[in-house]
């Protein structure tokens, strides 16, 4: 669990470790856990559970005008790139520098404890540095000296985008191929979170206590070398309140002010899933409905809604067999737990009268063994007022396509954290046809922020894969790495080549919008495009004029 610091002395027979200077991750047992002390304890110190989020591009950015001017030859040289995912395939080419070598300055691998090197002031994992890398590339079985291997791919795809070595018969190129690499990677999320939140045990997510422990790390090795850090954060999750006001979000806007320090989001890949509804109370005593089909294979999942402060609502449950609950209120931590007649399925209802991060009311609803069909949920304000109300899906691969919203909203489905306010939230384009890729999240966050903040090249990206070899990528998770790399030629311009040595990574936001591509024709900021497209050329341009 994720709490304040403040709060430890509720805990004291517990232990815990320090996360920063506001937070802590508390350590329960689990035979003290189940799925009502989501009640007992507040929604937010649950571990919130984050998906991935991604399955030509130097032109449309404007780095090959900068990277071929002789004045600028920005290549990344000096910076250190940050991946937090799942981790990296170090043995491929792609990190390889010209002397043969690796890039990649170090690795900590949550996932490896056996004989376990953690790395200083961590307190799992093992830590894997240069020279180890070096020599297990030298080694006939690199393996038996650094076991660390991306299983996935998706690490191994970021880190190329941002920082692989150029291969010319693959077409391919990082965007600053000088970095150096730091790898943070995650180990999954315990099954005892997935079971309280109702993701079935078989799905891959990350818990937020992981991520900003791996984050920590890369700040850490980063201060070491007295590097500037860019950060790529490539996952997302709609359990949140879609306001920046999250115990992430707030950590994220943190490192974003630090000097030498850049954090870039991917917006997600939600545009299209049919996830996201947004819904308007009544005046009179009426019911706002709403209506979820649900798949035949997700019997696990979770649905959450959130009104905003002052109104209160009611939500009515009505099962795909005809089997109704009457209305539920709101409470201070009440978790009813309901049992079908007709049907297999068992539903926990939280309906929270204020969640403590946002003050606004949360309606958690968790699954298991979920009927096939439609579900139907008619919300009622208290106070018979029009107030709007916004409820989520998950996101990512928790649950099947087969799950979805019958009145579905594509707006305001910016997956957190890419709705903090400092770090830049990217969403994706095609760099083909020049039009917004239709799996982009769009914004804006459920209380008007805007995000996006820019669009970058996400579609059919080159990029390394495992065994050494090539692919194309897509999703907004490929154009935050793009993004990461062009934030690593403004720090080198900026502080390697002191030019500019107070910068930090919300004042590369600021520049990367004010260089931004425009066009005449549409309105900026706006909920998909954000203040345009990516153009690092024209942050420089702006810079000198």
């Amino acid at each position: 669990m994720i709490i304040d610091n403040e709060s430890l002395p509720l805990f004291d027979d517990a232990s815990f470790t320090y996360i920063t200077f506001v937070n802590s991750v508390v350590h329960l047992p689990k035979s003290s856990i189940n799925k009502c002390s989501l009640g007992k304890y507040p929604f937010s110190i649950f571990p919130t559970l984050y998906t991935l989020e991604s399955t030509i591009s130097l032109e449309k950015s404007g780095i090959q005008q900068i990277q071929l001017n002789p004045n600028f030859n920005l290549y990344g040289h000096g910076v250190l790139i940050g991946i937090v995912d799942t981790g990296i395939d170090y043995q491929h080419e792609a990190f390889l520098g010209r002397d043969g070598t690796t890039k990649i300055v170090s690795i900590w691998d949550q996932t490896i404890n056996n004989g376990a090197s953690p790395p200083e002031g961590f307190p799992f994992g093992t830590e894997y540095k240069k020279e180890q890398i070096d020599a297990a590339l030298k080694s006939p079985d690199p393996l038996s000296i650094v076991p660390s291997k991306d299983e996935i791919g998706h690490g191994t795809m970021l880190a190329g985008i941002i920082a692989g070595t150029p291969k010319v018969s693959a077409d391919f190129s990082g965007v600053v191929p000088d970095a150096e690499i730091v790898v943070t990677k995650l180990k999954p999320a315990k099954l005892i979170n997935k079971q309280i939140l109702s993701v079935a045990a078989d799905k891959l997510c990350y818990e937020e206590s992981d991520i900003i422990f791996g984050i920590n790390y890369l700040m850490s090795v980063a201060k070491s070398l007295n590097r500037p850090l860019a950060i790529c954060i490539a996952m997302g999750t709609n359990q949140s309140g879609h306001d920046g006001y999250g115990t992430f979000s707030r950590f994220l806007n943190y490192a974003t002010r630090l000097s030498n320090t850049s954090v870039s989001i991917s917006a997600g890949n939600e545009g299209n899933t049919k996830r996201h509804y947004f819904g308007t109370t009544k005046t009179t005593n009426e019911v706002t409905e709403f209506e979820v089909n649900v798949g035949k294979d997700d019997k696990e999942f979770f649905i959450d809604l959130w009104q905003e402060v002052p109104y209160r609502v009611t939500i009515d449950i009505r099962s795909p067999t005809g089997e109704y609950i009457a209305p539920i209120y709101p409470s201070l931590n009440e978790c009813i737990e309901l049992n079908f007649i007709f049907e297999p399925t068992k539903l926990w209802v939280n309906n929270l009268i204020f969640d403590v991060e946002s003050g606004d009311q949360l309606i958690f609803l968790r699954f298991e063994n979920a009927q096939e069909g439609v579900w139907k949920f008619g919300i009622r304000n208290i106070e018979n007022i029009s107030s709007n109300f916004h409820v989520w899906l998950p996101s990512g691969d928790l649950i099947t396509n087969e799950t979805y919203f019958l009145n579905s909203n594509p707006d305001t489905t910016i997956t957190s954290p890419a709705n903090a306010p400092d770090p830049t939230a990217v969403t994706a384009y095609d760099p083909v046809t020049e039009g917004i890729a239709i799996f982009s999240s769009r914004g804006y966050t459920r209380v008007g922020l805007v995000k996006p903040d820019m669009a970058a090249p996400g579609v059919n990206l080159t990029c390394p894969t495992l065994n050494n070899s090539y692919g194309s990528v897509s999703g907004t998770g490929a154009a935050a790495a793009h993004t990461t790399g062009i934030m690593a030629m403004v720090f080198e311009w900026a502080i390697v080549e002191d030019n500019f040595t107070p910068i930090n990574g919300f004042i590369i936001k600021e520049l990367l919008i004010r260089g931004a591509k425009r066009y005449p024709n549409q309105t900026y900021p706006n909920n998909v495009w954000g203040y345009g497209k990516i153009d690092v050329y024209g942050l420089f341009k702006m810079l000198i004029v």
